[in-house]
């Protein structure tokens, strides 16, 4: 039974708590590692390692800095295949959809090769008599990241990369359900050249978390997760003075004009609604046709396909989608189903009962799809992170855009329409931060910058893109005068520049 410790000081350490938990997997129910659950010394100690290692890798020029990095990406593609099995085994998905996880986080790191040119500051000759003001961009120090089980490549990466792009040192606290691919991702770093300490791993639950978030050297943490978790997280971070992007939870809508091509909304929302089993922040869970006839003409061509979902293990290169993470998972899920039917929703298909043969301690569930959901629903209200969509019927366009936005909610939305002006309209009007017009997923590509509104985001800045550089660095503005420029005798006025 192999043991997962931490990675600290440039190097796997076992862990000192004496507490572990089991690692399954997902298809078969099957434990396949220990992880040790690391205790608020252990997390001092990767603080310890890191903040001994910034100041050289600071010091280090961009440039140098941002070698590694490709050298990281050289490591990465080449083991690309054993990752995104590591990856399935550990978290459910299909090896096919471990692969975009991937991908979708080593494109992010391409971005940071750029770093050099994000971390220019600017310059001003003759700002005064004699004046020159210019700015620059330096590392915070110490900062770390908190990430999800779902996306146990990609966000990981999204966090890992800037990051130590702008010179700082970084502390990984992954999910403790999947650290497997986290824990290889530092030793590739290390095989690509970055400096022991700058990245450190340390794997654990809440005692780890709050480690993180009370120590003193930790200038700034980055979270994604549930909201109410979210909301801990940036509360107790910057109650202590630390810089915090915390990203929670989501229900996003699909709005589906009359005019809409119903082929490709029904593939968009079978791909976005049942894809990695739902468990997916941008998963679309409410599908919102305006009009009846739009309502009825979706539904019916929906539930063949939910039917025809084919549910299988990780390893299955056919398969749809794969099991849930865990047992709890699949029971929680389930449970919102029965609170569907309980709440008067219209359940038209039905994978409760689904049973993968040879596989049957496996955490699988079929496609469920709901329809005649309403907005005082529970099912609506709250992020199932499940094989489930729900249909809300609007009357007209003006109600359907009024459900994203009066929702707890503003991660994602979408519609399909082929009205140029609807959709110019929705975009302008939506408040949701990520908008997709016949895109379904509308996750921005890795230059842009990924972030909701409302109750999916606590801070000021967003992942990935531009904002990852300003929230990693601090600015430092001089005003320079030499002495041939300034006059005898003392001033007692603030400066102008008059």
């Amino acid at each position: 039974m192999e043991e997962i410790g931490h990675f600290i000081g440039g190097k796997r350490v076992a862990g000192t708590s004496g507490r572990v938990q089991d690692v399954m997997q997902p298809m078969d129910g099957t434990v396949r590692a220990k992880v040790a659950l690391a205790s608020a010394d252990e997390v001092r100690q990767a603080v310890e390692n890191a903040k001994a290692a910034q100041p050289a890798w600071a010091a280090t020029n961009p440039q140098r800095r941002v070698r590694v990095l490709m050298k990281f990406l050289e490591l990465a593609h080449k083991e690309y295949d054993a990752l995104a099995e590591l990856l399935a085994r550990e978290h459910g998905k299909t090896i096919l959809d471990a692969k975009g996880d991937i991908q979708r986080g080593l494109e992010v790191v391409e971005v940071c090769i750029g770093a050099p040119h994000m971390m220019k500051g600017e310059y001003t000759e003759g700002a005064g008599p004699g004046i020159d003001v210019y700015s620059m961009r330096q590392p915070l120090g110490v900062v770390a990241g908190i990430t999800p089980f779902n996306f146990p490549a990609m966000i990981p990466l999204w966090k890992i990369a800037p990051a130590i792009a702008c010179g700082n040192a970084f502390i990984l606290k992954p999910s403790e359900r999947d650290p497997g691919v986290p824990m290889r991702i530092a030793e590739l770093f290390m095989e690509a050249g970055l400096p022991a300490g700058v990245l450190n791993v340390v794997n654990g639950g809440k005692e780890a978390v709050d480690a993180i978030l009370d120590d003193p050297d930790i200038q700034a943490v980055g979270f994604v997760g549930s909201t109410p978790i979210a909301k801990y997280i940036y509360s107790r971070a910057t109650a202590n003075g630390k810089r915090a992007q915390c990203f929670g939870g989501a229900k996003n809508h699909l709005i589906i004009m009359p005019d809409a091509d119903m082929d490709q909304t029904v593939d968009a929302l079978i791909g976005a609604g049942y894809g990695s089993a739902g468990e997916r922040c941008m998963a679309v869970s409410v599908a919102v046709p305006v009009g009846k006839e739009t309502a009825d003409r979706l539904v019916e061509k929906l539930i063949p396909r939910v039917e025809s979902l084919k549910v299988g293990p990780s390893t299955d290169s056919t398969a749809d989608f794969g099991p849930l993470v865990t047992k709890e998972a699949l029971e929680r899920v389930k449970s919102y189903v029965d609170l569907g039917v309980k709440e008067g929703a219209k359940l038209l298909v039905d994978g409760r009962g689904f049973k993968m043969q040879g596989y049957e301690n496996g955490y699988y569930m079929g496609g469920c799809l709901f329809d005649e959901v309403t907005p005082e629903m529970r099912i609506y209200k709250e992020e199932i992170f499940g094989p489930v969509l729900s249909v809300v019927r609007a009357e007209n366009y003006e109600d359907a855009l009024r459900l994203p936005n009066e929702h707890e909610y503003g991660n994602g939305v979408a519609i399909f329409t082929r009205d140029g002006d609807a959709a110019r309209d929705f975009a302008a009007r939506v408040n949701v931060g990520m908008v997709g017009v016949n895109v379904p997923i509308p996750v921005p590509i890795a230059y842009y910058t990924f972030g909701g509104w409302k109750a999916s985001h606590f801070g000021d800045l967003n992942q990935h893109g531009p904002d990852a550089f300003r929230f990693y660095t601090k600015t430092k503005t001089v005003t320079s005068r030499w002495p041939s420029g300034i006059k005898d005798g003392a001033e007692f006025v603030i400066p102008t520049m008059r």
